[in-house]
């Protein structure tokens, strides 16, 4: 099995992502994103900073929300969604003592 590994240049992730480039620069800046290379024309960006920077213009539209606001937010909603894992994973493993 394969994975594909996707990389979008700044055109092509600006589309796909429906932001100006300044908006991209700005999240950049801000440490939301991390693409590789040294300078926006070299920028490669994967399909999971794709994902996060939706989810950040997102964030600081419907809330209003700073930069560095939408930075906790999202750094705050990926721990939520790793203590579920957590928990989810600990719920089985207690159910298993539970029936041995």
């Amino acid at each position: 099995m394969s994975t594909l590994i996707v990389q979008l240049d700044m055109e092509e992730f600006c589309e796909v992502a429906d932001l100006s480039a300044a908006y991209v620069i700005e999240i950049v800046e801000h440490g939301i994103l991390e693409p590789q290379g040294t300078a926006p024309q070299n920028w490669r960006f994967s399909d999971v900073e794709l994902s996060l920077a939706k989810r950040a213009a997102k964030l600081r539209r419907d809330l209003d929300l700073e930069w560095e606001g939408v930075a906790l937010a999202l750094d705050l909603l990926d721990e939520v969604r790793q203590l579920r894992a957590e928990n989810q994973m600990l719920r089985q493993r207690l159910g298993r003592l539970l029936l041995d």
